[in-house]
């Protein structure tokens, strides 16, 4: 059997177990057993376990569970509450202002864990049931919160960027830096649609009800507004260290994610007293559950990558896509359409474990920067978080308001699709929206 053969059966294999509903760590890990037993010899069966610990053996994978961590104990306390409520205090007169506030709350949740769905459930839990009260739509309030946790992926701390950096061998430290600026330019056109959208509804709401049925607006002093800024200031003090301890090159990102957990911890337990066993309990079993889930993937996508590359089916893929004499342009659209694609019915991490190494080596002959491909990936990665059939986070705000229907979610997430699109657009005309402040603070 030739290699392009070979590799349509395993990718075809690939396709029809993940299809079926069986979970992505074990359907990549079924393929990839099953193409060793039968293509390569029985010595890469023996060394099967040898070959998972080389895979895993990265102290930066390290980073991982710890910045999980951070994300399980803001979102199991009080923290995200207090940060969502001052939030709304401080743009509670603006258009939108509580849906503004749930975007502004997810970009600065999103900082603190790095996870697109920990950010979705943790502001989505208090924000929808809000927004649904004040007379914002479903279709807006699940969509905004579901399209706002997107930005944990993007706005650094993130883990995508430790995975990606990892397997292209690029600096994270740049990586996060280059996220920075798409990430605060995506959370402002989401709050401007968000302003846009919410004042339509209004209006609309406005017409058709009567005046007994209008919800009442809430005013805050400027008393009770300066009384909210100390709870904004435990997550300022965490973000802040994490940003100096990695950028000012003290630490590597794993001993940076473990500052970050630690202070996390520290505030958790001083400020909201979440010092019994049992509080302590559920945000280390929360951070497990989601560390094993996760590394399992990371672990069979490593396996997965393994075999392709032994069988020749990578570089044969890789080859052929080079082969096909596609213009720089044509070849990022079509490889963006090949991750949107994935998107449909595969996470991030086995995206980027998986893909990477095929479409890398073509993006790099065609001219693109690797840093500045992380930041594109990784945005249509997170339109993979917001669209059928996958859509973790679409899940995720069933879950919390079961209510809602996946079709007003659908159409409540589309505009911030386009958003996105738009914006991936606009990095590819000016690549230095992503690039200007690595190379402002890395100086080259």
């Amino acid at each position: 059997m030739g290699e392009h053969e070979l590799g349509i059966l395993f990718v075809g294999t690939t396709l029809v177990l993940l299809f079926s509903g069986m979970p992505v760590a074990f359907a990549l890990g079924t393929v990839s057993v099953s193409f060793m037993l039968g293509f390569m010899p029985p010595a890469n069966i023996q060394g099967l376990a040898d070959t998972l610990y080389q895979g895993m053996d990265n102290f930066t994978l390290l980073a991982i569970p710890l910045f999980i961590l951070m994300g399980e104990a803001v979102g199991r306390t009080r923290a995200a509450s207090d940060l969502y409520e001052s939030a709304y205090r401080w743009l509670h007169k603006l258009p939108g202002g509580l849906g503004v506030a749930n975007v502004i709350g997810c970009s600065i949740f999103a900082a603190m864990c790095g996870s697109s769905t920990a950010t979705a459930a943790a502001i989505g839990a208090m924000g929808v049931p809000e927004m649904r009260k004040r007379g914002y739509s479903p279709g807006l309030a699940g969509g905004l919160v579901a399209a706002g946790g997107t930005l944990g992926i993007l706005i650094p701390p993130s883990l995508t960027f430790i995975l990606y950096g990892i397997v292209v061998e690029q600096s994270i430290g740049r990586l996060f830096m280059a996220g920075i600026v798409p990430g605060i330019l995506l959370t402002l056109l989401f709050a401007l649609w968000v302003i846009y959208k919410s004042h339509r509804e209004a209006g609309e709401t406005r017409r058709h009800a009567s005046p007994a049925a209008s919800v009442p607006r809430e005013t805050f002093t400027w008393g009770e507004r300066l009384e909210s800024l100390p709870r904004i200031l435990p997550f300022a003090v965490i973000v802040t260290l994490v940003m100096i301890t990695l950028y000012g090159g003290f630490a590597t990102p794993s001993e940076v994610a473990g500052v970050g957990a630690f202070s996390t911890i520290v505030m958790v337990i001083l400020i909201y007293q979440c010092w019994r066993w049992r509080e302590l309990q559920a945000i280390l079993l929360g951070t497990a559950k989601e560390s094993c889930m996760l590394m399992m993937i990371i672990a069979m996508a490593f396996l997965f990558t393994y075999v392709m590359s032994y069988l020749h089916i990578s570089q044969s893929a890789t080859e052929w896509m080079v082969g096909l004499g596609l213009s720089k342009w044509a070849y990022l659209f079509w490889t963006d359409i090949l991750v949107v694609a994935l998107g449909f019915f595969l996470p991030p991490v086995a995206i980027i474990l998986m893909v990477t190494p095929v479409i890398m080596p073509g993006l790099l002959a065609h001219g693109f920067d690797p840093i500045w491909f992380g930041v594109n990936m990784t945005i249509i990665m997170e339109m993979g978080m917001i669209h059928p059939p996958v859509g973790l986070n679409l899940f995720v705000i069933q879950g919390i308001a079961p209510d809602i229907t996946l079709k007003q979610l659908v159409w409540g997430v589309t505009p911030f699709i386009v958003i996105m699109m738009l914006f991936i657009v606009a990095i590819s005309l000016a690549p230095q929206i992503a690039l200007w402040l690595p190379n402002l603070f890395f100086n080259h």
